[in-house]
């Protein structure tokens, strides 16, 4: 079984606070830059709650950094040195579930690979929105591997089946949807882009 949920609490607590205070910012100064409540970000640093996926999507931006990064730099992969390769087991990958939703996100890519590779698992009847400003300075592609995605590009809205990928372009405030009565499984591909 996958180690889900209770290990990452505490790591993504380190890793929002980390990422804060090497900004030098303030509670309130990330708060005001993510729209995220100052008691929700003390309560997130402290590790007594877990963040939704649309909280970790706004607090990633304030940081210009992607979600995937957030998450993966707080998961971490054990014994990972620059330019390692070999077999990561599937138990030895922390899966990360959005309490709101029951999202289930797994980082496969280690932290030194040059692609950020995530399995995104939605179940039936979540969405899960994410501001623009999450998607700034990377480049995404969405590949569904099982089941149905209903993905809002700003104002356009994509049906994605099994087999199907989408490139995405400029950020946009986007909407990953699962309107059907199955867990739609699907992986997103990132490479950072450059800073203006």
């Amino acid at each position: 079984m996958s180690n889900i949920v209770d290990p990452l609490v505490g790591q993504i607590a380190a890793r929002v606070r980390t990422e804060r205070e090497r900004r030098r910012w303030t509670l309130s100064q990330l708060a005001d830059a993510s729209g995220v409540s100052q008691a929700m970000i003390s309560r997130i640093e402290r590790g007594e709650s877990s963040p939704t996926a649309v909280v970790l999507g706004k607090l990633s931006a304030a940081f210009q950094l992607s979600i995937a990064s957030l998450l993966a730099l707080a998961e971490g992969a054990p014994d990972d040195t620059e330019g390692a390769t070999g077999v990561r087991r599937r138990t030895d990958t922390a899966e990360w579930r959005d309490p709101g939703t029951g999202y289930r996100r797994r980082q496969i890519t280690g932290p030194h690979f040059p692609a950020e590779v995530a399995e995104i698992r939605l179940p039936m009847g979540a969405q899960v929105p994410y501001p623009a400003a999450a998607f700034a300075f990377v480049r995404q592609l969405v590949w569904v591997l099982d089941g149905h995605l209903t993905f809002h590009d700003g104002d356009v809205v994509h049906e994605l089946d099994a087999g199907d990928t989408i490139e995405l372009g400029e950020p946009a405030d986007r909407v990953f949807a699962n309107t059907t009565d199955t867990e739609c499984r699907y992986a997103v591909v990132l490479t950072r882009g450059a800073r203006p």
